[in-house]
């Protein structure tokens, strides 16, 4: 986890209540997804796409210790001897984290405690520095991508819906059984800012400096796919046959013996059933699919005469509004698709208080100005567009969060998921996983050719 001498990007000043608010909600809910597993299994199974609970819980701390309290606060040492050597992502490997001296499960919290305690008394009042404010939102939002992974991790491992408490008053409002949402709409081409600009409260790197592209006139779906008609690929024999898949995608569906999306299975009337942590349930037909990686997305394109869209596509369909006469863009961009307005559970499914997805007719007021629905929360949504960086990218002080991965081969990812937490969320962040990956929380939705 590599990191230079404290130099943070220009950023936009928080009131140091904000940050502190942020810090100590991202570590409340760490703690409601994590408790019960490191009650139960503290290293958990051995898997390739599973960190061990306790090792990621802790290596939560150390990235708040390192950033904030030695890169910031200019402490000399580490609140935990030695953190460097047990909770370094960037240089201890996956493998390895398995067979580390840990600290207890006891002290692994007290360690987090601390960490958090000494960065709240650093906070002045009122008004929080650019750089506080840079690196406090930095590590916050890191915990929460951490979050979300806790999540998708129940799921892989087949725990039980973690308990989160109580929704806040306006963020999980019934909004089941709303059923299908069909169709296209038409979209303009035009000159577009791709990426984030300087007025958003925090970007990552790989989301600037924005990057003027050219989009043509496209076509794109109002909602993702939904399971209902997945499983019609799939009851065609979809992943059975070979011209529907690229070389890549059909060796990977080989290896993987897949037959169905990951958590799918009959029931002895050969209905379709998916696992939800811990439980078989009917498989909600209106719902978007999830966990599908990249190559089941291309597979199904193909079956169903469709395209995945580029980033560039689908962030002009959730930024952008059509002109006056609808033949052109209207200027400017949005940073929600319904516009500046907060995010709540009217708007989109985030914050993970629904433990999962709703139906993609759900939510009508978080539609975009074109009428494309859900494009922040309920499911991430694959793209077309490898995962590369904007021409004058510079990796900042976190090194290590895009630099490394853009010769990977992933994709981007865009939208945000029903975990994700909102505070992360918006029109031009960037997501991005390699095509072969079916655990994280992945839909897609499409483009006519």
């Amino acid at each position: 986890m590599r990191s230079t001498a404290l130099s943070t990007p220009p950023t936009l000043p928080r009131a140091a209540a904000e940050l502190a608010d942020m810090l100590v909600d991202a570590r409340a809910r760490s703690l409601a997804l994590m408790r019960d597993i490191l009650e139960a299994r503290e290293l958990g199974p051995r898997l390739a796409i599973v960190n061990p609970p306790l090792w990621e819980l802790g290596h939560l701390g150390f990235f708040h210790d390192h950033f904030a309290l030695r890169g910031l606060h200019g402490l000399p040492d580490y609140q935990l001897p030695g953190a460097e050597r047990l909770f370094d992502s960037g240089s201890i490997a996956h493998d390895d984290r398995w067979a580390l001296p840990l600290p207890t499960r006891d002290e692994t919290l007290d360690y987090l405690s601390r960490v958090q305690k000494e960065m709240l008394t650093r906070l002045p009042e009122g008004e929080a520095s650019a750089a506080q404010s840079y690196v406090y939102q930095l590590t916050t939002l890191h915990e929460d991508m951490h979050g979300e992974a806790f999540l998708y991790t129940r799921q892989t491992l087949g725990d039980p819906a973690p308990d989160l408490g109580t929704p806040p008053p306006g963020q999980a409002p019934d909004a089941a059984s709303t059923g299908a949402l069909p169709g296209d709409v038409a979209i303009p081409g035009g000159r577009h800012l791709l990426g984030s600009d300087a007025t958003l409260p925090f970007r990552f790197d790989n989301e600037k400096p924005p990057m003027a592209v050219e989009v043509a006139p496209f076509s794109i779906a109002r909602a993702p796919v939904t399971n209902a008609e997945f499983a019609a690929f799939v009851d065609d024999d979809g992943y059975a046959r070979r011209e529907w898949w690229s070389e890549a995608g059909w060796r990977w569906r080989e290896a993987q013996g897949r037959q169905a999306p990951a958590y799918w299975r009959r029931d002895d009337r050969s209905r379709w059933e998916v696992r939800h942590f811990d439980r078989w349930q009917p498989l909600p037909p209106h719902q978007p699919v999830v966990h599908v990686s990249w190559h089941e997305a291309e597979a199904w394109c193909r079956w169903a005469g469709r395209r995945l869209p580029s980033e560039a596509e689908w962030e002009v369909a959730a930024s952008r509004a059509p002109s006056a006469g609808g033949k052109s863009l209207a200027p400017g961009k949005r940073r929600f698709p319904w516009g500046e307005a907060t995010p709540d559970g009217g708007l989109a499914n985030l914050d993970g208080w629904r433990l999962g997805p709703l139906d993609v007719a759900a939510l009508p007021e978080g539609d975009s100005p074109f009428g494309c629905r859900q494009m922040l929360g309920n499911v991430w949504e694959w793209t077309a567009s490898p995962f590369a960086p904007f021409p004058g990218f510079t990796p900042e002080l976190y090194r290590d969060y895009s630099a490394p991965w853009f010769r990977e081969g992933r994709y981007v990812l865009r939208g945000g998921a029903w975990a994700t937490r909102s505070r992360l969320a918006h029109t031009t962040y960037r997501n991005f996983f390699t095509p072969d990956r079916h655990d994280v929380l992945a839909g897609f939705r499409t483009c006519a050719r």
